[in-house]
This record gives structure tokens, C-alpha cells and sequence, in this order.
């Protein structure tokens, strides 16, 4: 009688487009074990097919992992993970899979009914991982919102092997290579041009030789901000908050991160950054990852309090079609940047048996370009202009 139950909520919950079987509340956690994909309405469900044709969310197995906080099951197998909880791919696995769902929940509350569509996938050889990708389409508050994570194990083409040496990786050029990576990138595009567009994205990277040799592991990743109206207020709010989670670790990281952050999202063509900026770093190393990870945790756990504030504030105020047209022109910018320049749609271009819905998950429903388009001076759209072309220090 319980499993029917769970099956009819699972089918009510493929209608709503919210894919993540629940198990009973007196379970604290579970492992999945023998998954089965249900796949309807576009959206992917896992669940355990018992003899006698039943569906139950998952064999309820004891785990130390509360799989329950999660949007979907996690990529690698809980008991992989039960036995090296104290390994950095483990801890990094765990934290992306809650930031997502605090975000995602979060995000939710902002709308009026929509939920996001979860879809656990995998790449085509399943031993290789896969991800979680959860998107919100044409809500009343956003008008698309994604958070993706990806955890993946595969080997290193020659291709990312140049990438890498070029960034001054060892890599002996007669060994063969994998890697592991496991990371977490979200772009918002609210509907409502008075609320900024936001990306975030913290990554781990891992790799070894066949032999076990030639080791390298890194942390990645940023927090960037992209209005459409500069309300500096707003700016300070964010920029501050960045600033706090890295001054925790480090008086040096927000000032040498915000100004990596400015060279990074800057489209050379155009003279101008992508937006206000934010903090953004890679091949950040130390003694031991985890002296790195704590960083990292803090830098993901700030951006709730560092957005969620601006879309309250800004969520229902007014718009005009000339306000709607200024920010699809600013949504085209976004776009050219992330398909010449973002190194992590580059990543995942060169990744063999890439998963391209993920990868361009990051552009908008709605975007416009105008030939030779410029605003009027001692406009509230010129103003916004300068400061893409002029970085300033908010905080």
C-alpha cells in the first residue's frame, strides 16, 4: 500500500515537473541500490522495481548520507562515497549536491508555483558519471534559471591534455591520462530587467596518469554579477558579501579574485566587462585540498545572501518596453561571451560525448541584437555602459 502511494505521488510529481521521488520522513536517509530510470514526461525519476511490479523510491538501506536533502540520487554510488567520506572528490560531490538544492529551493519561493525540472543524467558510458541538470523556464519571477552539477570521470583527451600543459601542468607526453571533476554552475536570468542576471561556479579537479603518478588537483570557480539597471547599492550588497566569505580565509583573495574577475569577463571586441564583476579564480593549490575546499564551501554558501536580497527588492518594479528591449540587447553580450570566450563551455566542447544541453543550460530564453547599437548619453543604459567599460571597487 505504501509503494502504490509512493507511485502516485511519483506520477503527480512528473506532472508538475518536479522529479525527485521523496522517501517517508521517518528515513533519514537511503541508498539506492539496482536504479531503474522512469522516464515520463521529460523528466527523469530513480527507483527501485521490486519482484511483483511495485515502484519504491529506493531499497531502504541505513546510510550515514542523507540522500533526502537532495534534488536527485547523487552521481557516484553511496557506497563509493560511504567509504571515503574523508576524500576531497567525496566531500566536494556532497557540496554541490546541497548548494544546488538550497539554491533551487530558494529560488522557488520566489515564484508562484513553479518548480524546477530535475534531470539525473548520464554519459554514455555510465561508468563515467554524469550530472543533475534542474531548470525553471518561464516563471513569473524568472524567465529561466538553471543549476546544473556535473560529476564526471573519464580520460583526458589529447586535446584538454595541451590545455593543460599550457597552464603549466606536468604532463609527460607519453602517458595517458584521466581525470575527475565535480562541480556546480548556475546562471539566473530573472524576467524583471531591474533584477540582475547572476552566474556562479565552483569546481574540483583531479587528475593521474595510468600508473597512479603525475598527480594534479586544483579548485575553480566565481561568483559574477550582471545588471541590466546599475542600482550601486545593490553592487555594494554583493560585492560585500563576496568580500566577507573571502576574507575568512585570506585579507588578500576578494582584492586579487575581483580583479581576476574584471579580466576574465571581458569581451575584448566590444572594450567592455560582461558585468560588475564579482570574484573569479582557478588552479587554486595548497599543501592539501582542504585547505582549499573550506574556501570554496564558504564562496558557495555566499551566494544566496548575496543575491536573494536583490530579487525581493526588485522582482515587481515597473518595467517599460524600452526597459525590456535594453535588456535582451545586454542578454546578446552574454551570449557572445560565453560561446567565444567562457573557458567552461570551451571544457565541455572538447570533453568527447559532451552533453550540450547542459552546456549551453547558461543562455537565455530571450536574447536581441541591433547593428551598431548605443545608448544615449545621461541615460540610466549609458550609465550602466561606463561601468562595464571602467571597473570600479564597490566595497
Amino acid at each position: 500500500m505504501a509503494s502504490q502511494q509512493l507511485f502516485r505521488v511519483a506520477l503527480r510529481r512528473t506532472i508538475t515537473t518536479v522529479a525527485a521521488i521523496k522517501t517517508p520522513s521517518t528515513i533519514k536517509a537511503v541508498r539506492y541500490v539496482g536504479p531503474s530510470l522512469v522516464v515520463s514526461g521529460g523528466v527523469f525519476l530513480y527507483s527501485f522495481w521490486p519482484g511483483g511490479g511495485h515502484v519504491s523510491a529506493a531499497q531502504k538501506e541505513t546510510t550515514t548520507i542523507d540522500t533526502a536533502q537532495f534534488m536527485a540520487a547523487p552521481i557516484t554510488q553511496l557506497d563509493t562515497l560511504e567509504a571515503n567520506q574523508d576524500d576531497t572528490k567525496t566531500k566536494m560531490e556532497l557540496l554541490i549536491l546541497r548548494i544546488q538544492t538550497e539554491f533551487c529551493r530558494e529560488l522557488e519561493k520566489e515564484e508562484v508555483g513553479q518548480k524546477f525540472l530535475v534531470d539525473r543524467w548520464q554519459r554514455h558510458n555510465p561508468k563515467e558519471g554524469g550530472g543533475i541538470t534542474c531548470v525553471l523556464q518561464d516563471g513569473a519571477t524568472f524567465e529561466k534559471a538553471g543549476v546544473n552539477i556535473t560529476v564526471m570521470s573519464a580520460p583526458l583527451s589529447k586535446q584538454l591534455q595541451a590545455s593543460m600543459r599550457a597552464r603549466g601542468k606536468a604532463l609527460p607526453e607519453d602517458k595517458q591520462f584521466t581525470f575527475f571533476a565535480a562541480g556546480i554552475s548556475s546562471v539566473i536570468h530573472p524576467r524583471n530587467p531591474h533584477v540582475p542576471t547572476i552566474h556562479f561556479n565552483y569546481r574540483y579537479f583531479e587528475m593521474q596518469d595510468q600508473d597512479g603518478n603525475n598527480k594534479h588537483w586544483w579548485f575553480g570557480g566565481g561568483t559574477d554579477l550582471t545588471p541590466y539597471y546599475l542600482v550601486e547599492d545593490d553592487v555594494k550588497l554583493f560585492h560585500g558579501t563576496l568580500k566577507g566569505a573571502c576574507d575568512r580565509h585570506n585579507p588578500t583573495y576578494y582584492s586579487r579574485f575581483k580583479k581576476w574577475c574584471d579580466d576574465y569577463f571581458f569581451i575584448k571586441y566590444r572594450g567592455e566587462r560582461r558585468g560588475v564583476g564579482g570574484i573569479f579564480f582557478d588552479d587554486l593549490e595548497a599543501d592539501k585540498p582542504e585547505d582549499v575546499f573550506g574556501f570554496v564551501k564558504d564562496c558557495a554558501e555566499a551566494v544566496i545572501p548575496s543575491f536573494l536580497p536583490l530579487v525581493k527588492r526588485h522582482k515587481f518594479d515597473v518595467v517599460s518596453e524600452d526597459q525590456r528591449r535594453w535588456q535582451l540587447l545586454r542578454r546578446g553580450r552574454y551570449v557572445e561571451f560565453n560561446l567565444v570566450y567562457d573557458r567552461g563551455t570551451k571544457f565541455g566542447f572538447a570533453t568527447p560525448n559532451a552533453r550540450i544541453e547542459s552546456i549551453l543550460m547558461s543562455l537565455p530564453l530571450h536574447a536581441r541584437w541591433e547593428y551598431m547599437h548605443e545608448p544615449e548619453p545621461g541615460t540610466p543604459e549609458y550609465k550602466i555602459t561606463e561601468v562595464l567599460k571602467n571597473p570600479k571597487d564597490w566595497v
